[in-house]
């Protein structure tokens, strides 16, 4: 009696085991799982943060956020996924360039609230074929960002930077005073980015294109008809440059001379303050402005802001995993929580119009808004060059150029011809 006792207990004991073991590993049965693919880099931690949030108020549902980027080639880590087979249920695009890449694969977005409430011409970088195939993660904003202190401590005034020429005198009057200031350099401009060079040359073409990224997308030619006032820019910034522009790293640009003091301009945009912030808690609020670039006129300025990125959902995923994907970007800009995590934790510009211009609290981000709001801004007009045309010709061409290897006109020939050739 006593064996079939301890039979009996064993026998339950393992049984219970058994059932703790499935409980545990069933622990997400049921559930319906979203793999993201992100590579937004420098909000992976807030996007980690509100993914917890989410799964918190939806128990259904378990997301997988992969982060890519930084160092890594996040175009290329997202390609391998796909060939691999284990392919992302939402992924970011760069533009129509990303869209017509991915378009056999993207859902498409139309009828979707996010679609109808992205404000007016963001929907233009994701929009093939009359049909919504990407929704704005946010509005960035890049130009010349400025220590506005070091600007003060050299006795100028932001404000009466009015033209190329007031910017130019302005530049020489830091560069007259770079030791007092402790200034490496007027600029810091990470010309070794082919990325950084790619987005600084949308100041200069977006015009030629009636700042329209279709319009852009779809030109067989480039007349590259504000290249002298291209050149003017970069003979400033390579003149004054804290070292050789052509092999500057974004670090050494960012993290090191401008957070540091030691330049007083870079060429980025807003998606730089939570590096800044983690450096120096005072600088984004006290310290960080933006100047315009005058091109098409010389008196009125502008900035390049947009949305930069998209969010695309997988349309060959189960329907039950596509309405979840659509239930959870919806909920990133719709619920009240994730609102004010995206303005104050993300410190995204919000690309919707649910949102209220007056909550955003970054003085860099309230500045870029308003550019925007006024019409003061040309569009990211690189994305929608020819593919790989920003970085791997006009980037690794300025770098030829300011090393003194071709001419300007070299520069103005390669780019207009590449153009056209790519456009066949």
């Amino acid at each position: 009696m006593k064996k079939l006792l301890l039979v009996s207990v064993v026998v339950l004991g393992m049984l219970g085991l058994t059932a703790c073991g499935s409980s545990e590993d069933s622990k997400d049965k049921g559930k319906t799982t979203l793999e993201v693919f992100n590579i937004k880099t420098e909000t992976a931690e807030q996007m980690d943060a509100l993914v917890e949030k989410y799964e918190k108020s939806h128990p259904e549902i378990k997301i997988n956020m992969t982060t890519v980027g930084g160092g890594t080639d996040a175009t290329a880590a997202m390609q391998s996924k796909f060939s691999s087979g284990d392919e992302p249920d939402v992924f970011m695009l760069g533009g129509l360039s990303d869209t017509q890449t991915w378009e056999h694969k993207l859902y498409d977005l139309t009828d979707t609230d996010l679609a109808k409430n992205a404000i007016e011409g963001t929907l233009e970088g994701a929009t093939l074929n009359d049909k919504v195939l990407g929704v704005p993660m946010n509005i960035e904003g890049y130009g010349w960002l400025i220590n506005k202190e070091i600007f003060k401590k050299a006795g100028i005034e932001v404000e009466a930077i009015q033209s190329f020429a007031d910017f130019e005198k302005a530049v020489k009057i830091l560069d007259s005073k770079s030791e007092e200031l402790g200034l490496d350099g007027v600029f810091a401009f990470s010309g070794g980015e082919t990325w950084v060079t790619s987005q600084f040359s949308s100041n200069f073409i977006a015009p030629e294109f009636s700042d329209s990224l279709i319009e852009t997308y779809g030109a067989k030619e480039l007349k590259f008809t504000y290249n002298k006032q291209m050149e003017n820019y970069l003979n400033l910034a390579a003149k004054y440059n804290a070292s050789p522009l052509e092999s500057m790293d974004y670090s050494t640009s960012v993290e090191e001379l401008f957070a540091g003091g030691k330049a007083a301009i870079v060429h980025q945009g807003n998606w730089i303050v939570p590096t800044l912030n983690s450096l120096d808690e005072s600088f984004a609020k006290e310290k960080l402005d933006i100047i315009p670039m005058f091109v098409e006129s010389e008196t009125q300025g502008k900035i390049v802001a947009g949305p930069a990125w998209y969010w695309g959902v997988n349309k060959d995923k189960d329907q039950k995993v596509i309405d979840a994907s659509i239930e959870f970007l919806t909920w990133m800009y719709t619920d009240e929580e994730a609102m004010d995590s995206i303005i104050n934790e993300f410190d995204f510009i919000p690309a919707y119009t649910n949102f209220s211009g007056d909550k955003i609290t970054d003085p860099l981000s309230n500045k870029i808004y308003t550019y925007l709001a006024d019409g003061k801004t040309v569009p990211w007009a690189h994305n929608s060059y020819p593919d790989g045309f920003g970085q791997n010709v006009i980037g690794v061409q300025v770098q030829a150029y300011t090393a003194d290897q071709i001419t300007w006109d070299d520069f103005v020939k390669t780019v207009t011809t590449t153009w056209k050739d790519e456009r066949k």
